[in-house]
Protein backbone atom coordinates (compact mmCIF):
# COMPACT_ATOMS: atom_id res chain seq x y z
CA UNK A 1 0.00 0.00 0.00
CA UNK A 2 3.23 2.24 0.76
CA UNK A 3 4.35 2.19 -3.15
CA UNK A 4 1.19 2.84 -4.47
CA UNK A 5 0.76 5.91 -2.27
CA UNK A 6 4.42 7.37 -2.70
CA UNK A 7 4.00 6.38 -6.58
CA UNK A 8 0.91 8.70 -6.32
CA UNK A 9 2.27 11.45 -4.46
CA UNK A 10 5.00 10.88 -7.08
CA UNK A 11 2.47 11.70 -9.78
CA UNK A 12 0.29 14.05 -8.69
CA UNK A 13 3.86 16.26 -7.67
CA UNK A 14 5.24 15.72 -10.71
CA UNK A 15 2.16 16.82 -12.47
CA UNK A 16 1.56 20.07 -10.02
CA UNK A 17 4.79 20.98 -11.45
CA UNK A 18 4.59 20.44 -14.78
CA UNK A 19 1.30 22.33 -15.46
CA UNK A 20 1.91 25.02 -13.07
CA UNK A 21 4.95 25.78 -15.72
CA UNK A 22 2.64 25.28 -18.60
CA UNK A 23 0.41 27.72 -16.93
CA UNK A 24 3.01 30.36 -16.02
CA UNK A 25 4.84 30.12 -19.72
CA UNK A 26 2.17 28.74 -22.12
CA UNK A 27 -1.86 29.90 -21.16
CA UNK A 28 -0.11 32.90 -19.45
CA UNK A 29 -0.77 34.72 -23.04
CA UNK A 30 -3.76 33.01 -23.27
CA UNK A 31 -6.29 33.00 -20.49
CA UNK A 32 -7.60 35.86 -18.69
CA UNK A 33 -6.43 37.07 -15.21
CA UNK A 34 -9.18 35.22 -13.41
CA UNK A 35 -8.73 31.71 -15.66
CA UNK A 36 -5.32 31.92 -14.91
CA UNK A 37 -5.81 31.95 -10.92
CA UNK A 38 -7.74 29.51 -11.18
CA UNK A 39 -5.71 26.97 -12.77
CA UNK A 40 -3.09 28.03 -10.29
CA UNK A 41 -5.49 27.05 -7.51
CA UNK A 42 -6.15 23.59 -9.04
CA UNK A 43 -2.19 23.21 -9.43
CA UNK A 44 -1.45 24.31 -5.98
CA UNK A 45 -4.24 21.90 -3.90
CA UNK A 46 -2.76 19.49 -6.50
CA UNK A 47 0.46 20.04 -4.74
CA UNK A 48 -0.57 20.14 -1.07
CA UNK A 49 -2.48 16.96 -1.28
CA UNK A 50 0.79 15.31 -3.39
CA UNK A 51 2.34 16.16 -0.26
CA UNK A 52 -0.55 14.90 1.90
CA UNK A 53 -0.17 11.56 -0.08
CA UNK A 54 3.70 11.38 0.71
CA UNK A 55 3.54 11.64 4.31
CA UNK A 56 0.90 9.22 4.24
CA UNK A 57 3.02 6.91 2.71
CA UNK A 58 6.28 7.02 4.89
CA UNK A 59 4.23 7.01 8.37
CA UNK A 60 4.79 3.92 9.62
CA UNK A 61 2.12 4.73 12.62
CA UNK A 62 -0.77 4.74 10.22
CA UNK A 63 -3.13 1.29 9.63
CA UNK A 64 -3.63 0.17 6.69
CA UNK A 65 -7.17 0.31 6.25
CA UNK A 66 -6.96 4.45 7.35
CA UNK A 67 -3.84 4.80 4.95
CA UNK A 68 -6.46 2.91 2.01
CA UNK A 69 -9.34 5.17 2.69
CA UNK A 70 -7.20 8.57 2.70
CA UNK A 71 -5.76 7.35 -0.23
CA UNK A 72 -8.91 6.68 -2.06
CA UNK A 73 -10.16 10.22 -1.16
CA UNK A 74 -7.05 11.89 -2.05
CA UNK A 75 -7.09 10.40 -4.95
CA UNK A 76 -10.61 10.83 -6.12
CA UNK A 77 -10.37 14.06 -4.15
CA UNK A 78 -7.76 15.71 -6.85
CA UNK A 79 -9.47 13.82 -9.93
CA UNK A 80 -12.70 15.35 -9.33
CA UNK A 81 -11.40 19.07 -7.91
CA UNK A 82 -8.21 19.97 -10.01
CA UNK A 83 -9.26 18.20 -12.69
CA UNK A 84 -12.49 19.98 -12.77
CA UNK A 85 -10.91 23.17 -12.28
CA UNK A 86 -8.06 22.75 -15.17
CA UNK A 87 -11.33 21.74 -17.61
CA UNK A 88 -13.18 24.56 -16.54
CA UNK A 89 -10.44 27.34 -16.81
CA UNK A 90 -9.33 26.22 -20.01
CA UNK A 91 -12.49 26.38 -21.66
CA UNK A 92 -11.45 29.02 -23.93
CA UNK A 93 -8.63 27.70 -25.69
CA UNK A 94 -10.15 24.04 -25.55
CA UNK A 95 -13.97 25.76 -26.81
CA UNK A 96 -15.38 22.94 -25.14
CA UNK A 97 -18.08 23.90 -22.75
CA UNK A 98 -17.08 22.25 -19.32
CA UNK A 99 -19.42 23.93 -17.60
CA UNK A 100 -22.10 21.10 -16.89
CA UNK A 101 -19.09 19.45 -14.68
CA UNK A 102 -18.59 22.13 -12.87
CA UNK A 103 -20.93 20.52 -9.69
CA UNK A 104 -18.08 18.45 -9.34
CA UNK A 105 -15.63 20.66 -8.23
CA UNK A 106 -16.99 21.29 -4.74
CA UNK A 107 -17.55 17.41 -4.21
CA UNK A 108 -13.48 16.79 -4.86
CA UNK A 109 -13.41 19.66 -2.32
CA UNK A 110 -15.32 17.61 0.53
CA UNK A 111 -13.33 14.55 -0.41
CA UNK A 112 -10.38 16.03 0.20
CA UNK A 113 -11.82 17.74 3.18
CA UNK A 114 -12.75 14.32 4.41
CA UNK A 115 -9.27 12.78 3.88
CA UNK A 116 -7.93 14.95 6.03
CA UNK A 117 -10.85 14.61 9.04
CA UNK A 118 -10.11 10.63 8.73
CA UNK A 119 -6.41 11.65 9.51
CA UNK A 120 -7.45 13.59 12.27
CA UNK A 121 -9.92 11.09 13.85
CA UNK A 122 -7.82 8.54 13.34
CA UNK A 123 -4.78 10.46 15.50
CA UNK A 124 -7.70 11.94 17.89
CA UNK A 125 -9.20 8.94 18.81
CA UNK A 126 -5.24 7.01 18.97
CA UNK A 127 -3.95 6.00 22.72
CA UNK A 128 -0.43 7.10 23.07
Amino acid sequence: MDKKIISAAGFFGLTAIILGAFAAHALKKILSIDQLASFETGVKYQMYHALFLLFLGIHQHIPTSIKRTVFVLVLCGIILFSGSIYLLSTTAITSVNFKSIGFVTPIGGLLLILAWGVLMIHFLKKKS
